[in-house]
């Protein structure tokens, strides 16, 4: 699945990232834990969160997630979008709550990949 297949099935805004629609997605992580997200050893993921901070970008980059959606509607500061852009993560914005987000994605075949515990 592309970014923009996410963006397409989440009715995302693009915040930032249109040089990044055609990268590929193979999982995705749902979380405002970024203790969990750092769990997660997938990499090409989506992570979806309601979490507005910089080190939503920073987890991310070490994980090699090459996208972040920003559910319930939240928009990230310039500071953030200054951040994901430096480092290639693209940044949607969805009004759907991270449960339904999460389905969403999974109804359309994309499937997590956390680490067993």
């Amino acid at each position: 699945m592309k970014i923009k297949d996410v963006m397409e099935i989440l009715d995302a805004e693009l915040i930032d990232g249109q040089n990044l629609l055609d990268n590929e997605v193979h999982t995705a992580c749902g979380s405002d834990m970024m203790s969990d997200v750092l769990a997660f050893v997938k990499d090409q993921s989506v992570l979806m969160t309601g979490l507005i901070n910089l080190q939503v970008v920073r987890t991310a980059e070490m994980m090699d997630m090459v996208c972040i959606v920003f559910v319930r509607g939240k928009r990230p500061d310039d500071a953030i979008i200054s951040l994901a852009r430096d480092r290639n993560i693209a940044l949607l914005s969805t009004e759907h709550p991270m449960f339904t987000a999460c389905g969403k994605l999974y109804e359309a075949g994309l499937r997590g990949g956390c680490s067993p515990q």
